[in-house]
């Protein structure tokens, strides 16, 4: 029996891929594919919707879109099918969830320019592109979500088990490495999309000074403001002297 489970484990991790992420610039490992990604999205993204009240504003739906669409057709996964919505909350919070899911409170909408959210918006796509709710998941799951997959059997895969991991990364937030990458993207897909890459570095001043800095610095451990404006002031610099 042994033999067989490694046997088939060796199967499936050679049937796993490693591709070129263009977000990341690495090549990195999956053996959840994008499939899977995006089913475990739209199962969490459900949830959410289910316990949530929505914005009905058409107009303020129709802008979110319009923004969002722009940023989606120029990031590193614009094949993904992407969704934007706009939680009935005051808080100022947004969040990305695998397979091309964003959720922005109505309280960041109402204080913040187009720039401003467009760099928002990007910043929660650019964790989608680096997938780094996927890594996260592909972690924590590890070998026993390897072997069940590997062996084929429904009843040793634990969906509930990756929805409340993705569930707690939103929550909790992501490592420093990959809130400035997401800061990165953000300001990329901003700048390619025809807005103005300073709206970040508006965003952050205008958080720091609130001392709402939640949406982008979930843990204490996380970049503190200043280090992630000073950054993103390099970045456009170098975006603009490229072109």
């Amino acid at each position: 029996m042994r033999q067989i489970v490694l046997f088939t484990l060796v199967v499936f991790l050679y049937g796993c891929v490693t591709i070129y992420n263009p977000a990341t610039q690495r090549r990195e490992f999956y053996f959840i594919d994008e499939n899977t990604e995006i089913l475990l999205g739209k199962n969490l993204a459900s949830q959410i919707l289910n316990s949530k009240k929505l914005v009905k504003d058409k107009n303020l739906n129709r802008y979110l879109q319009e923004i969002g669409e722009r940023i989606a057709k120029v990031c590193d996964r614009s094949s993904l099918n992407y969704h934007f919505y706009i939680l009935d909350e005051e808080e100022i919070n947004a969040f990305a969830l695998p397979g091309g899911y964003v959720f922005v409170n109505r309280g960041l909408i109402d204080r913040v320019g187009r720039d401003e959210l467009a760099f928002c918006l990007g910043h929660e796509v650019g964790h989608i592109c680096a997938r780094h709710a996927l890594k996260r998941l592909q972690a924590s799951l590890g070998m026993q979500l390897i072997l069940s997959l590997a062996l084929k059997n429904p009843e040793y895969i634990n969906i509930r088990k990756g929805l409340e991991v993705i569930y707690n990364v939103i929550s909790l937030g992501y490592s420093r490495q990959d809130e400035f990458l997401a800061d990165y993207l953000g300001v990329k897909y901003a700048y390619k999309a025809g807005f103005s890459p300073q709206g970040a570095v508006i965003l952050l001043e205008k958080l720091k000074r609130e001392g709402e800095v939640r949406p982008f610095v979930f843990l204490s451990s996380h970049p503190p403001p200043q280090a992630r404006i000073e950054r993103i002031k390099e970045e456009i610099k170098k975006l603009e002297e490229n072109g």
